[in-house]
């Protein structure tokens, strides 16, 4: 069994490989499981984080993406980033890859403020 800080970092490291191996591998197999396990580390994030809302369904605000989309947005300017890092490492192509994976971030740390890990015993009942 893994310990609970251990736990928590294993989607963040899935995508940290991921992101560092598409920048320093060039065989197509390497790129195909860096690919894989970064989209792995992005679901399992994503499940988490929708399990760990807080905030009350009437306060949602309902977006025209659907949520699939919405819940991939971050992750999918986070790997723009980095192909953008790959493949244009000169020129303008590190200016946009920081703000992609600066926007993305923003993205990230907006929506951690709704998510927090609960005790499974203290969800739904009060404290008499």
């Amino acid at each position: 069994m893994l310990t609970k800080s251990m736990y928590e970092i294993l989607p963040v490291s899935y995508i940290a490989i991921g992101i560092t191996s598409l920048l320093m591998l060039d065989q197509g197999y390497a790129i195909a499981s860096a690919l894989t396990i970064f989209t792995l580390g992005a679901k399992i994030y994503n499940m988490r984080s929708q399990n760990r809302r807080t905030d009350p369904l009437r306060k949602r605000k309902s977006g025209t993406l659907p949520s699939s989309v919405y819940n991939a947005t971050p992750f999918v300017y986070l790997l723009l980033a980095t192909l953008v890092f790959k493949l244009s490492p000169s020129g303008i192509g590190p200016v946009i890859g920081i703000s992609l994976m600066t926007y993305s971030l923003y993205i990230l740390v907006r929506r951690s403020s709704n998510r927090r890990h609960c005790l499974q015993s203290s969800q739904g009942y009060p404290n008499f």
